[in-house]
C-alpha cells in the first residue's frame, strides 16, 4: 500500500496575491488554475520546485471563520516545511525578493533550519535535512 498528502489547503484572502508570493518570489510551479462556476471560486494549485507530490490549494477565504483564520492556521505554530537541496542558495534567494525570516538558520541534529513568514502571517520552515 501506498498513500501520499496530494493537497494542503492554505487559506489565502486573494487568489492573485497570493500567486505573486507563492509562484513569483518562492519560485514555486502553478500546476492548475482552474474556474469553478458552481462555487464562484478558482482551483489553484502551487507546487515547489522539482515536486512530484507536494502541493498547496491556495484556497480563497469565502466566510467569515475563514477569513479569521488566514494566516494563523496552526495557532502560531510554524505550519509548513519546505525542504531544499540547497539551504544557503535558497535562504539567500528568499532574502534577497525580501521574505521575513523570524528565525535565522540555524543547525540542528536534523539539519539546517530557518524559519520565515508569509505575506499572511504563517510560518514555514526552510530546511534541508541532514545526510545521515
Amino acid at each position: 500500500m501506498k498513500q501520499t498528502i496530494g493537497l494542503v489547503s492554505v487559506l489565502v484572502p486573494d487568489y492573485e496575491e497570493a500567486l505573486a508570493f507563492y509562484v513569483g518570489i518562492l519560485g514555486f510551479t502553478l500546476v492548475e488554475d482552474s474556474f469553478v462556476p458552481e462555487q464562484g471560486k478558482r482551483w489553484v494549485v502551487v507546487a515547489p520546485p522539482g515536486s512530484s507530490e507536494s502541493r498547496l490549494l491556495l484556497a480563497r477565504a469565502s466566510t467569515p471563520e475563514q477569513v479569521a483564520r488566514i494566516g494563523d492556521q496552526t495557532g502560531g505554530r510554524v505550519f509548513l516545511f519546505l525542504y531544499t537541496d540547497d539551504f544557503a542558495r535558497d535562504f539567500q534567494k528568499y532574502k534577497d525578493k525580501g521574505v521575513p525570516f523570524v528565525r535565522e538558520p540555524k543547525e540542528e541534529a536534523y539539519g539546517t533550519v530557518a524559519v520565515f513568514r508569509d505575506p499572511w502571517g504563517n510560518l514555514w520552515d526552510l530546511l534541508q535535512k541532514r545526510v545521515a
